[in-house]
């Protein structure tokens, strides 16, 4: 779980620390105080993109630190194993760190490690969920309706198999196009291409005869200087008249007689006998050229018709000339497809029936899964829902489904609808056509509580989700928030009295001006000055005295609810 949250120069925040405990934690303020700075905050370190302005003024850079303490077998961990972020002396903390800066760099490290903005993402999704009001409206999205019963069914290696069969149905589709062109062309363009096989095989070039083409061409093309210029090599390195291999006998007589003399002398001697040595050598290896050489005029106008026609032909493909061996493979390819095009449909065609045969099976059983799941997770809704002041409410998960034959889809053959009716006599309907807005935001609290329990994260947050409700109301989601509390670490802002008297923890935040300057700070508010802070959320200029012995009710209430 989150332990706790470090915040420097974000926004209005100049420096803010928030120790974290477990259960359930409210947050409080004013508006504008900068609840949603803290949100943002958490935002960045589970990856959100990193926006430069929210630099705080004067600054050069934000930075946000947060502490996990994480459980023995929490999934995480063996995520930050594989990725070598561990940290092998304390292998239950996690330190993430996120930098903003106002050029618009950003970076993050976990652990001290580097990271990219993707690996946090996946590592935040196994830490943190934050449910925000916006939630309330993409649950009305039938994508997201269909996410969410897979989500609660456990589905995904279903829908991972569908996944795969469909790209292979779609990559044969594919091929299948490409041999049924092939098989309409014109036969003009057929018989040409033909021909230029045919012109390509009777030159019989390969890219091995092209390059020693190119060591003949050279060597030929300059016979008068290779015999001259090697010739006069030879005759200073050995046999020539004052040769380097005479002026070495001549330097090593000398050395030899003064060898007695001094050591250092019979060193000096041996390495010019070595240095003569190699001087016959290399006068042997120049000699040896010079008589194996070819130098045949006839030879080099043969060598140059070549290297013409094969330069011509690949001028002519526009191609380079060590590219014509991959040219005719391709084109064979060409003419074997059309040849072969009628066998090669029919075994792409067996093929892709037996991917469909499978996807219709596996679709068939992701259906009868979606219809098994829909029931449970509708009941778990209503019940919750229910408690949240609808008692008559009816929610539903209508499970509609296409003839497998004629949809082939990687989420299946199902569409999902969520329905719900708030009122006895009324008939369920689709949730985007009759819920109101203080509805739509209790079920998506109830549609919520429900799908994260099938979740692994640690800590939940929610932000202002109890909007558009009021009194008992807000009294019982405080409770259904309390109750997730025992369960999961709980972070909730809300503006309502009713909801955070039910906090096993509170923190107030503040907005201060001192010099001009805006600052927000975050204190844990207990005892009387919690009293304060929820007469203070009830309204009105002054704290009287009747908002002050609602407060301690509604405190007294909560604490004395069996958790």
């Amino acid at each position: 779980m989150l332990k706790k949250l470090s915040i420097r120069n974000l926004a209005v925040i100049e420096s803010v620390d928030l120790d974290s405990a477990g259960g359930f934690t409210v947050l409080t303020g004013e508006t504008g105080a900068g609840k949603s700075i803290l949100i943002d905050a958490i935002g960045l370190i589970l990856g959100d993109r990193a926006d430069p302005a929210l630099v705080r003024s004067g600054s050069e850079r934000a930075e946000v630190t947060a502490h996990f303490e994480l459980a023995p077998d929490a999934p995480v961990l063996a995520m930050l194993r594989a990725q070598a972020l561990d940290d092998p002396d304390s292998p239950n903390d996690l330190l993430i760190r996120r930098v903003v800066q106002t050029a618009g760099r950003a970076r993050a490290f976990v652990n001290g490690v580097a990271v990219t903005a993707n690996q946090l993402r996946e590592l935040g999704e196994q830490l943190v969920l934050v449910f925000g009001q916006s939630e309330s409206l993409t649950l009305l999205r039938a994508d997201i309706q269909r996410t969410l019963l897979d989500d609660f069914g456990g589905h995904q290696q279903l829908l991972d198999t569908l996944a795969d069969r469909v790209g292979q149905i779609q990559s044969i589709d594919a091929q299948m196009d490409a041999l049924r062109n092939a098989a309409e062309r014109d036969p003009a363009q057929l018989d040409y291409l033909r021909f230029q096989v045919q012109e390509l095989d009777a030159l019989q070039f390969s890219v091995e005869e092209l390059e020693q083409l190119d060591i003949d061409q050279r060597q030929l093309a300059n016979a008068g200087r290779i015999l001259s210029e090697g010739g006069q090599v030879q005759d200073r390195l050995y046999g020539g008249d004052d040769s380097i291999y005479d002026q070495l006998s001549t330097v090593y007589g000398a050395l030899d007689a003064l060898a007695p003399l001094h050591p250092a002398f019979a060193e000096a001697a041996s390495l010019i006998a070595t240095a003569q040595a190699q001087a016959e050598e290399a006068a042997n290896t120049v000699r040896a050229v010079l008589e194996r050489l070819d130098l045949d005029p006839e030879n080099l106008q043969q060598v140059e018709q070549r290297l013409a026609a094969i330069h011509d032909l690949a001028r002519k493909h526009r191609v380079k000339p060590a590219e014509l061996p991959e040219l005719r493979v391709s084109m064979q390819a060409q003419l074997d497809a059309v040849g072969d095009s009628a066998e090669a449909l029919d075994r792409l065609q067996r093929q892709q029936d037996k991917l469909l045969e499978e996807y219709r099976t596996t679709a068939a059983e992701l259906t009868a899964r979606r219809r098994k799941s829909a029931t449970g997770f509708a009941a778990e809704i209503t019940r919750l829902v229910r408690q949240l002041g609808m008692p008559k409410a009816q929610f539903a998960v209508e499970v509609d489904t296409a003839d497998p034959a004629t949809v082939v889809r990687a989420t299946g053959a199902d569409d999902i609808r969520f329905d719900f009716s708030a009122n006895p006599g009324q008939s369920l309907r689709p949730l985007a056509r009759v819920a109101s807005g203080g509805e739509l935001s209790r079920i998506s609290l109830a549609v919520e509580v429900v799908s994260l329990r099938s979740s692994q994260a640690p800590t939940m947050i929610f932000d202002e989700v109890d909007a558009g409700i009021s009194g008992a109301v807000a009294e019982i989601v405080g409770q259904t928030l309390r109750a997730l509390g025992r369960e999961r670490q709980v972070l909730c802002v809300t503006h309502l009295a009713q909801v955070a008297a039910q906090g096993h923890h509170h923190c107030a935040i503040r907005k201060v001006v001192r010099n001009g300057q805006t600052f927000t700070q975050v204190l844990p508010v207990e005892g009387a000055q919690r009293i304060e802070e929820l007469a203070r959320i009830q309204g009105g200029i002054e704290i009287s005295e009747v908002a002050l012995a609602h407060a301690r009710e509604l405190l007294e209430r909560a604490q004395h609810a069996a958790d």
